[in-house]
């Protein structure tokens, strides 16, 4: 069966801030679906470990700092539950869709880091992850405009819902994912662990094309190319 036909189990994240690096979880979605199965979702509002939430990012996606403290559930609690949950669809050969995955994938990593957790890459099951982002560049190199969920949603004709709600964001990548497949043949041919090696070389490309036009008028623009994980560092971040 060819891969967008099976179960995808769909992640999305909402946080403070951009920089996966040092950003908080304040919302957070898994959902399985496909296959003719019904939809299962989790989800999650935390407390974000008792930070603020800067009103630029509240104004995305909803939650103030007063909502998460009053309402939020502990954050390390969320976490290691969303890791048991990524987990757990590794271990059933359900592939992870997350939109732009280097940036959730790479935050719940360190989230997992900074509360001694096990990391996702080291628990039982192979992950496997589709990003609709990565993909998208990749077989439609040259369409103008930008590629933002929303953009790919409109593109291949899905229905986003409440845009920019960790739960609305997770089911429309994986209904995006699931049109790729449909659309592009080469895509559908691809056994899971080749698509994901596939994504690997992809995200690494598409990252050094950027830095090279970056570095036209910036040279010491650096873009990460690492996927769909950013190594920690040495100095631990």
């Amino acid at each position: 069966m060819p891969w967008h036909l099976g179960r995808l189990a769909g992640f999305d994240l909402e946080t403070t801030s951009p920089d996966p690096l040092t950003a908080r979880i304040v919302t957070a979605c898994v959902v399985r679906c496909g296959a003719g199965q019904p939809v299962e979702s989790r989800s999650w509002l935390t407390d974000v470990d008792g930070e603020e939430i800067p009103e630029g990012a509240a104004a995305i996606h909803g939650v103030t700092t007063e909502k998460a403290h009053a309402e939020g559930v502990d954050l390390r609690a969320a976490v290691a539950e969303i890791l048991d949950a990524l987990s757990d669809a590794a271990m059933d050969g359900v592939p992870v869709v997350a939109m732009n995955a280097r940036y959730d994938l790479t935050l719940l990593d360190r989230e997992a880091q900074r509360y001694g957790m096990t990391p996702l890459a080291e628990r039982r099951g192979q992950l496997r992850v589709i990003d609709p982002y990565v993909i998208d560049k990749q077989v439609d190199r040259y369409r103008k405009g930008k590629r933002t969920l929303t953009h790919l949603c409109a593109h291949y004709a899905v229905e986003l819902g409440d845009a920019h709600t960790a739960d609305a964001d997770a089911l429309a990548a994986c209904r995006v994912a699931w049109r790729q497949g449909a659309v592009y043949e080469q895509l559908a041919g691809m056994s899971l662990d080749e698509l994901h090696q596939a994504q690997i070389g992809w995200a690494a490309e598409q990252a050094a094309s950027l830095q090279a036009h970056f570095r036209e008028t910036n040279p010491e623009a650096v873009v990460e190319g690492a996927w769909p994980v950013i190594p920690r560092q040495a100095d631990g971040h």
